[in-house]
């Protein structure tokens, strides 16, 4: 039997589990698409491996847990927490050191990267997997305990998961890099595993018959699966092949509302690397605080069945009619006017400024300050009271349904490991399909807008459900009810033009947008301006003649010929457009990651007639890859006179792929000789990054070019080369007087650094450390500068 205190241990020893894991999950990610690659489908086979293997590990833990005493099982969980605590302290050398730098440079079809990305993941994920079953069928002891037990687990492991999340990118990334990252989970495994074995010690069998005692929550099961309480009241309990059925289908409805909540809340929140951690930490505290609510509520509930039934139908009803009301009242209430207005906006919130403002104006006993600024809104809107809002609720009805399945499920304890390991595994295979299903397909055929849509749909299989299980005199209203509450949630789901105009804080008539799995593309007409916008956030604008134009552009004029380009990014196309003005160059490669931005610049060009933009899209040197910028110089094998990120925000999620030594790395040795790599500089610790690989490096202001020979500068050639007949007329057909642009970079004398320069190259980016993406040295205490 399992006393309270030693109850109380393995809920915090759960807790802990629930943080590793998502730790570990937070860090295996961001390494694992630099081997496949962060676009869409590459990140889609990473969660299908992982979720996977959790499936299969659900399934075996299951069947195991039935079979083995309880000491037994817990020295199984414990060998799992072990099992793990092995793979996350090698994981950093395992998934970076031996997957990525040995297999990373080869071009593999998705068949065979889908394989390699499962057989990795799955020593951690199929013991993850296991522990839940185990844990579950140890320590229930009585049919009437194990729903509220099993909802308990649950809830703290999800607590803890969300914890994880969390602190894994504010706090534990800001402090130290991956590979200790991975230790302090390692660490937190171990511990679990060393609590299990000491409390299997005194672990003792529970008394009675656990395999034939059929009892449901107390009450005594009558033959042919009914109870006597069923009896009374008309229930019968739903066979445990449709509740795999159902929590499936659950599964594939939460998994698909997730991606649908972060596409909305990314561009809500113009997402940067703390967004999705923050935003899954939420999701995961609405599911875990509603399993611990509700293991203390669900036996009042005295049809379980037809509770479960109606929050799974309300669940996409809310998501639907929530994202209504706010794109209602964001334009009309003042409380919501600085979120509209930030919507509408170029740039993202700065994260360091807005916490210190908020530390600034909070006492010391936690009271806010009436006079709290902005930015203090701003945050607490953004990242807490509209998420709270449109997730919240949901995740906290996610949450009630777990435990309303347990209690409808768990009716004997001979079965009752294989019943969660079942459900587990079925919750499981529909999130996976909904990952896939949503990710790649829905959301290029049907957009956010038609996905969530479909969503409501789903709601019918339950309502239709419920009205079978009612009273024949009820199930006319039952279904004028159902019918009424789709209707409106229907209804009330904004189409795809008013929710992305809504979202940028503009009218329909002034966009064009395009979306698919890869993200939203939307460009904003401003007067004579084009803003263009990618997943909520400014890129670039248009007409052409502006900063990203030189950006373009000086590397081209600099090198004596640059036959061969490779530009990450598209945007506008201006810094495309600024590197296609030599006749030199016959080939130019585009790589962007958010694949509709070609096609809203394409139909940009049918509404407004830019010059630079109708040369750019009939430019038949320009061959556009929607794709990973990083992989695809990496596995391509092809070799560059120049290669050059567009200018991209060090706080953008993944950005520290694309200013690490190892990328630097990555471009000096996809160079041709005399080759020029060349980023924007938007810190002091991008220059010292690229001073650690390159031997020598050109600085100007905002620029950095670095070589493996002697960078020549002579503004009196580039100016030569821009006076050329065929240069000088590409850039005036585009509207750009390229002289009068460049006029201030030339005027520059650029800091030249060669292999006896001093240097600075201790405090760098790295593939395992970007200091720069997650802010470290920018202080989050009141008064203190930041990076």
């Amino acid at each position: 039997m399992t006393s309270p205190g030693a109850w109380r241990v393995f809920q915090a020893v759960f807790l802990c589990s629930g943080f590793a894991a998502l730790l570990y999950q937070m860090i295996w990610q961001r390494l694992l698409t630099l081997f496949g690659g962060a676009d869409v489908y590459s990140v889609t086979l990473i969660v299908s491996a992982f979720m996977a293997g959790l499936g299969l590990g659900s399934l075996a833990g299951g069947h195991v847990a039935d079979r083995l005493s309880v000491r037994r099982r817990l020295y199984a969980f414990a060998l799992s927490e072990l099992a793990i605590a092995i793979f996350g302290a090698a994981s950093v050398w395992i998934l970076y050191d031996v997957l990525y730098a040995q297999l990373g440079a080869v071009d593999m079809p998705a068949w065979a990267t889908a394989g390699v990305l499962f057989a990795v993941l799955l020593w951690p994920t199929f013991f993850m997997g296991v522990s839940l079953p185990l844990l579950s069928r140890a320590l229930a002891e009585s049919t009437s305990m194990a729903a509220r037990r099993i909802a308990s687990l649950y809830g703290w492991n999800t607590v803890g998961a969300a914890l994880g999340s969390l602190l894994t990118v504010w706090v534990i990334l800001r402090l130290m890099d991956f590979r200790r990252a991975t230790w302090i989970g390692a660490a937190l495994n171990a511990a679990c595993a060393l609590a299990a074995i000491w409390l299997a010690r005194g672990a003792v069998e529970p008394a009675g018959n656990g395999d034939g005692d059929a009892m449901v929550d107390g009450r005594e099961e009558a033959p042919g699966g009914r109870t006597s309480d069923d009896r009374a009241r008309g229930r019968f309990r739903v066979p445990l092949g449709a509740w795999i059925a159902l929590y499936a289908l659950s599964g594939f409805i939460a998994l698909s509302l997730e991606i649908v909540w972060f596409r909305l809340l990314g561009v809500i929140l113009k997402s940067n690397s703390f967004t999705f951690a923050t935003l899954l930490a939420l999701f995961l505290v609405g599911v875990g605080a509603g399993s611990l609510v509700g293991h203390r509520l669900a036996g009042r509930v005295s049809d379980p069945t037809r509770a479960f039934l109606i929050l799974q139908a309300a669940i996409p009803l809310y998501a639907a009619v929530s994202l209504a009301a706010f794109l209602f009242a964001a334009p009309k209430w003042d409380v919501l006017r600085p979120a509209w207005e930030y919507m509408a906006g170029y740039e993202g919130i700065d994260l360091a400024a807005a916490v210190r403002s908020v530390q600034r104006y909070v006492g010391e006993l936690g009271s806010v300050a009436p006079q709290a600024t902005r930015a203090t809104v701003l945050l607490l809107t953004l990242y807490v009271a509209v998420p709270i809002f449109l997730v919240g609720p949901p995740t906290l009805m996610m949450g009630l349904s777990f435990v309303l399945l347990q209690r409808a499920i768990q009716t004997d304890l001979a079965g009752l490991g294989r019943r969660v390991g079942w459900l587990q595994a079925a919750n499981i295979a529909g999130s996976t399909l909904g990952s896939i299903l949503t990710g790649v397909v829905l959301l290029d055929v049907l957009g956010t807008a038609g996905t969530l849509r479909l969503l409501v749909g789903l709601a019918v299989v339950f309502l239709a459900l419920v009205v079978a299980r009612s009273d024949r005199r009820l199930r006319v209203a039952g279904v004028l009810a159902g019918a009424i509450a789709v209707a409106i949630a229907l209804r009330a789901s904004p189409g795809a033009a008013k929710l992305w105009a809504r979202l940028h804080g503009t009218r329909i008539e002034d966009i064009v947008f395009a979306e698919d799995g890869s993200g939203l593309s939307l460009i904003k007409g401003e007067g004579a301006n084009s803003v263009v916008y990618a997943n909520g956030v400014g890129q670039s604008d248009l007409p052409y003649g502006g900063f990203h134009t030189v950006l373009g552009a000086l590397p081209v004029l600099m090198h004596p010929r640059p036959e061969s380009v490779a530009l990450i990014g598209l945007g506008s196309g201006e810094t495309l457009f600024g590197a296609a003005g030599r006749p030199e160059t016959w080939e130019l490669y585009s790589i962007e990651i958010v694949a509709p931005q070609l096609e809203t610049l394409a139909m940009l060009r049918a509404r407004r007639a830019y010059a630079g933009l109708g040369m750019l899209l009939d430019d038949r040197r320009v061959r556009h890859a929607f794709t990973d910028g990083r992989a695809f110089i990496l596995k391509g094998g092809r070799k560059f006179d120049v290669i050059e990120a567009d200018a991209l925000r060090p706080t953008s999620a993944y950005s520290g792929n694309l200013y690490s030594r190892e990328y630097f790395d990555l471009l000096r040795r996809h160079l041709k000789p005399g080759g020029l790599a060349v980023t924007w500089e938007p810190t002091a610790r991008t220059r010292s990054t690229m001073l650690s690989v390159f031997p020598h490096v050109l600085a100007f202001r905002a620029l950095l070019l670095g070589s493996e020979t002697p960078i020549v500068w002579d503004p009196a050639a580039v100016r030569a080369r821009m006076r050329e007949t065929v240069t000088n007329a590409f850039y005036r057909r585009g509207g750009v007087d390229i002289e009068a642009l460049m006029s201030d970079v030339l005027s520059q004398t650029p800091v030249v650094y060669g292999p006896e320069s001093d240097r600075s190259t201790t405090d760098i980016n790295l593939d395992t450390f970007p200091r720069d993406e997650y802010l470290v040295g920018a202080s989050f205490r009141p008064g203190a500068g930041g990076q």
